[in-house]
């Protein structure tokens, strides 16, 4: 089995280590940085599974490196280190894109939990669904990108995609953030309150041209759940 690549980016050396040691340990391949500019150039000259991201760093922060990671690699899986009072800035970096979060202080247990969840769904597909043809143009979810018939272009996460495929997956089924939770970010809801449903459907809604005409693509029926409608 390939190794993964775990880049950590934290300024603070006994966390960075410890996480770095506990990856290692984990059987998986780890790079590290103190800095966000030493973090980004890493980040987008090296080959990489996985980027564990401080929000609080020198040079550059946190935000500007995730929103650079997007611009440059926008499928490369992204999760958050971040204080426990930061709700604000956890929100603006799922909305930038970022795959999860976790809060510190945290468990190794936890943040290996978490990492194995998204290298999991950045690798596993849902079978069936390569493409989405929209009213405008077709969501390609094998290249990640959807393309308009005017020749503009949007890349999308990996996040995006396979949250997109499975909303493509099950036509005309309103599908609950409880069960989005479970089968695409394979959390289980009922032990952990996040947005992070909400907040990539935001982002699909942009990219899909479908915010200004909220539910043209994806259908929202409050407080039950999404439906894609094409």
């Amino acid at each position: 089995m390939q190794r993964r690549v775990v880049l950590v980016i934290e300024d603070d050396l006994p966390i960075r280590r410890g996480v770095a040691d506990a990856l290692r340990h984990a059987g998986h391949e780890c790079l590290e940085a103190g800095d966000g500019a030493g973090g980004l150039r890493l980040a987008i000259e090296r080959e990489l599974s996985l980027v564990l991201l401080d929000l609080v760093l020198p040079l550059r922060g946190g935000l500007e490196v995730l929103a650079e990671l997007r611009r440059a690699k926008p499928g490369l899986p992204v999760i958050l280190l971040t204080a426990l009072g930061s709700e604000e800035e956890r929100v603006r970096g799922l909305r930038l894109g970022a795959d999860d979060y976790v809060v510190k202080p945290f468990s190794v247990r936890e943040l290996l939990a978490r990492v194995e969840a998204v290298l999991r769904r950045s690798v596993e597909r849902t079978e069936g669904v390569d493409s989405i043809r929209l009213a405008d143009g077709e969501v390609d979810l094998l290249r990640q990108e959807v393309r308009f018939d005017d020749g503009c272009r949007q890349s999308l996460t990996e996040l995006e995609a396979r949250l997109l495929r499975y909303l493509a997956s099950c036509p005309d089924r309103l599908l609950s953030r409880g069960e989005l939770l479970l089968r695409v970010w394979q959390v289980d809801a009922r032990r952990v309150r996040t947005r992070s449903v909400d907040m990539t459907i935001a982002r699909l809604r942009r990219k899909l041209r479908d915010d200004g005409n909220p539910g043209r693509v994806i259908e929202t029926a409050r407080g039950k759940g999404y439906r894609l409608k094409i």
